[in-house]
């Protein structure tokens, strides 16, 4: 079966309103759901290494969904761990600070990215959608898409209908 896997953003939690509803929407669909907690590490490369640990012991056939600082994460694992997809909110992406500043995924990607983020430039994901020629859905909602649950809720479900018989 394969799972979705969510990471959170630096100041979320595993299981946040937009990580629920999206939860809902594949478990809907018949995948298995599995959200990791990452509220005991601050820096993006201890969170990467979690979520591989946590993919090998747990799940080998994976679509990851992150948001902010776990969309840097989800993003920089993909290709390492062969995932199916990636979906992305407000991807924290080409940050100073974080390590990884290339993302090598091949596979399918979407954004959804706010045009009002105050957190984290609406033009990184404009550069990786361009760059990759990956589908980005931009909204009128700031970072945490807050009110924007029941335009992402039926895009997810969309995005997800593609994996569900391969």
């Amino acid at each position: 079966m394969t799972t979705v896997v969510f990471s959170h953003g630096k100041e979320s939690g595993p299981w946040g309103s937009k990580i629920t509803t999206l939860s809902n929407v594949a478990t809907d669909m018949g995948f298995g759901v599995e959200s990791i907690d990452y509220q005991d590490l601050d820096c993006p490369e201890a969170r990467l290494t979690r979520l591989k640990e946590t993919i090998a012991e747990k799940c080998n056939d994976v679509i990851l969904v992150g948001s902010s600082m776990g969309g840097y994460v989800s993003l920089a694992a993909a290709s390492q761990i062969s995932a199916r997809g990636v979906f992305l909110m407000a991807p924290a992406l080409y940050m100073p600070d974080y390590e990884i500043q290339r993302f090598p995924y091949d596979g399918y990607v979407s954004l959804v990215h706010g045009w009002n983020d105050d957190i984290i430039p609406i033009e990184n994901s404009l550069k990786y959608a361009r760059h990759q020629k990956a589908q980005l859905l931009l909204l009128n909602d700031g970072h945490r898409l807050a009110n924007s649950k029941s335009v992402i809720s039926p895009f997810f479900r969309n995005w997800l209908e593609k994996f569900r018989y391969q």
